[in-house]
């Protein structure tokens, strides 16, 4: 199976992961730059307590729909 690019949905949550998110995507693109490994990063802005501050749950209700074609 041939593909453009691995496609990569971003959660980085709260905490720290909002400060590693950044550097691990910056490996990532390493690592693709230097091998041609094609990545393209969708950034969820859900799964965090200002998305649930807001909204009043930690994630919309369609979820797992707007991930599933995601590879990682």
């Amino acid at each position: 199976m041939t593909r453009n690019a691995y496609r990569i949905a971003v959660i980085p949550g709260d905490g720290i992961g909002k400060e590693v998110m950044p550097e691990a995507l910056r490996a990532l693109d390493a690592v693709g730059k230097r091998f041609g490994i094609a990545l393209e990063y969708r950034h969820i802005d859900w799964a965090s307590c200002d998305y649930y501050a807001q909204h009043g749950q930690m994630m919309p209700d369609d979820w797992k729909t707007q991930i599933q074609d995601a590879d990682a």
